[in-house]
């Protein structure tokens, strides 16, 4: 196990400023009031959702994740009651489903969204077949949402939370969203859409991303509101204190170049070579909330021009410090997941809101 907090500077995480703190173990959980509600989450990944609710009072009672390796972090994390290593569609064909699974409150999902990421081939991949990373079979992506949906509308839970990336309400997606929309409907779902950033719900990461929540039909509720405005955490506030030095002679001696200001190495590599590339390479300087975590993008801090440690993603997704990673990249399984904070914020709004008078 790789144990994270020892490079993590101390820093007052359980400021007033913010409901939830950034930093945190998984011990915390105990001193959580459970409000009695269930969940059960789909295209799992590392469990940052899970967390999220765990940290506003849910049970989790088990995911369905397709990776081997994911599952394997999920279990070690999460000890589900309920886990089935396989693809959605496999799970929707099944016979029979515990008891306490079509007794859900919330069903959670996070379909792979690459499809339509705006850093992705967007329109153009639409009914491709694709791994989604290596190691897994091929399989359509753009249709893994609308499978989703059908687990809804098996198990027929109370409230349905999915997150996807913000590119799915632009250009001829948004037409896509029209097709999700009436499945929720044909499903027996009232559905309201929300595009959130993390940095306003206590997370020190810049995470643009829209959430489908949705009611059954049959229950009676208000339209729900959701308008998160904490204070921003800047990046120095995190930040770990050691990164990881570049090995490679170009990049060191591009970041040994960098300036106020500079935002990405193409911006020095502009400056000093005459040529703009290396754009995903971003650079984050202490008075900045810290970019997108992604699984495939190196970020940078300006402080010392290293690279972002493990503890900085741990940090800046707001995974708990003692997190068990097993032998799974933490750039990756955090640039994948939804900042635990983000969906604890959510989950208590829907349980305050909703589930709490149901």
């Amino acid at each position: 196990m790789r144990n994270l907090s020892t490079n993590v500077r101390d820093a007052d995480s359980n400021s007033t400023d913010h409901r939830f703190p950034w930093k945190w173990r998984l011990a915390d959980l105990g001193d959580v009031p459970k409000n009695g509600k269930t969940v059960f989450s789909c295209f799992s990944c590392g469990g940052g959702s899970s967390m999220g609710y765990k940290l506003a009072g849910y049970k989790v009672l088990g995911n369905c994740e397709i990776d081997e390796g994911m599952m394997k972090l999920y279990r070690e994390n999460h000890h589900p009651q309920y886990s089935y290593l396989m693809d959605i569609r496999e799970f929707n064909e099944r016979k029979e489903y515990p008891d306490e699974l079509k007794n859900l409150d919330i069903l959670d999902g996070s379909p792979p969204c690459s499809v339509f990421s705006v850093a992705g081939e967007r329109e153009k991949a639409w009914g491709k077949e694709k791994a989604f990373r290596e190691g897994q079979k091929m399989q359509r992506l753009d249709d893994l949402f609308l499978h989703f949906i059908r687990t809804a509308e098996i198990l027929k839970p109370k409230i349905v939370i999915a997150e996807n990336v913000a590119g799915l309400l632009k250009g001829n997606a948004r037409g896509y969203v029209n097709e999700l929309l009436k499945a929720f409907k044909n499903a027996g779902y009232v559905t309201q859409i929300f595009l959130l950033d993390a940095r306003t719900m206590g997370v020190p990461q810049r995470r643009s991303r829209v959430f489908f929540i949705a009611h059954r039909n049959d229950l009676d509720l208000p339209k729900l509101k959701l308008d998160f405005q904490e204070k921003p955490i800047l990046f120095g506030e995190v930040r770990s204190k050691h990164g990881i030095p570049y090995k490679k002679k170009l990049m060191a001696e591009l970041i040994g170049k960098r300036k106020k200001g500079d935002r990405c190495f193409a911006d020095i590599s502009m400056r000093e070579r005459g040529k703009r590339s290396m754009f995903n390479n971003s650079i984050v300087d202490d008075d900045r909330i810290a970019p997108t975590n992604v699984a495939n993008a190196t970020l940078t801090r300006f402080w010392d021009g290293e690279k972002y440690s493990d503890g900085d993603y741990v940090a800046t997704q707001t995974f708990p410090q003692d997190y068990n990673f097993l032998d799974q990249s933490v750039e990756y399984v955090c640039g994948m997941s939804v900042p635990p904070v983000m969906m604890a914020q959510i989950s208590s709004a829907v349980y305050e809101q909703w589930l709490k008078w149901l």
